[in-house]
């Protein structure tokens, strides 16, 4: 089944396809309360200065070891509400998968999902003190109406694609209850990441930009493990990038170094897909961000100035 979107609602402007413009990414803190929400507030106020058109925060708002409660998660979207612009969250798994672990306080993961989409997902605006419209997927696919993570965007004619990827293999391991999940999300995900590049196609989209929490780089084996919780999706990133050739970066946090490289092989595993790259973001002890500049009028649209504040060292 196809959806097709209107470039009306996603943002889209004739008159703004040839301007540059800039966002910023980050993910994966405050780790360690109360002094790293200090630093939370240096790096935010840092990023209102800069006035990008949005930021997207990729996950893991605390720890795996702190308290996965309510009370945490409206301090975060406190502090979402803080920066001045729009801001695009994706979960990550030290809000909801991990929350089982007895430090974290012994909660139902799926209880703290629901949670999770109840508190920050309940509109079609971003978060941040100057919403924007979002496409959600429950908006668009009944089959998939529980995704209301699962977003997407257009700015000056760039794609920008939301998606509920954690770490912890995805979810797909412990349980009956947590491989059923992650089952079913997976099933979302693939629809969505389709549906991208479908519309990008249909509407000669200049380049995607895919946000989401985990590093499905991490070993070689994710992409060819059967019991892999990301072997569906990088199978399919691989494919339709191939076939799209135009630019496609992906942003991701889960193992807290600065990272840009070109993570992915064509089918044959033989040559770099040269038109794909990987941002992954700093976090944890690094409380700090990366500001991605795009040029439409670059071959390579995207360029990268790591946001590093010596205050936060």
């Amino acid at each position: 089944m196809v959806f097709f979107l209107t470039i009306a609602t996603l943002g889209f402007s004739t008159g703004a396809i040839s301007q540059t413009f800039k966002f910023v990414a980050l993910g994966d803190m405050p780790y360690s309360p109360p002094k790293d929400f200090q630093r939370f507030e240096t790096l935010v106020t840092e990023i209102n200065q800069l006035k990008p058109s949005f930021s997207i925060f990729v996950g893991d708002t605390k720890s795996g070891s702190s308290l996965c409660s309510d009370a945490h998660n409206k301090t975060i979207k406190q502090y979402f509400s803080s920066f001045k612009d729009a801001l695009i969250y994706s979960p990550g798994d030290n809000e909801w998968t991990d929350c089982h672990g007895p430090l974290a306080g012994a909660y139902d993961p799926l209880e703290r999902l629901e949670t999770l989409r109840t508190e920050f997902f309940n509109s079609n605006l971003s978060l941040g003190g100057k919403p924007i419209s979002l496409q959600r997927q429950s908006d668009i696919d009944p089959i998939n109406l529980k995704f209301v993570e699962n977003s997407y965007w257009i700015k000056n004619n760039f794609l920008f694609v939301s998606l509920h990827i954690p770490g912890s293999n995805n979810n797909n391991e412990g349980a009956k209850s947590a491989i059923e999940e992650y089952q079913d999300r997976n099933r979302a995900n693939l629809a969505w990441i389709d549906q991208a590049f479908n519309l990008a196609s249909q509407k000669n989209i200049n380049g995607i930009i895919f946000a989401y929490q985990a590093d499905m780089f991490y070993k070689p084996s994710q992409l060819t493990n059967s019991d892999s919780g990301y072997r569906d999706t990088l199978e399919i990133l691989i494919s339709r990038s191939e076939i799209f050739k135009k630019p496609v970066l992906l942003i991701h946090g889960d193992s807290h170094r600065l990272k840009i490289d070109q993570p992915l092989f064509n089918k044959n595993h033989k040559k770099v897909l040269e038109n794909v790259l990987r941002l992954q973001v700093m976090g944890a002890d690094q409380v700090q961000a990366v500001e991605v500049q795009v040029n439409p009028a670059q071959e390579q649209p995207f360029s990268f100035r790591p946001i590093v504040i010596r205050e936060n060292y």
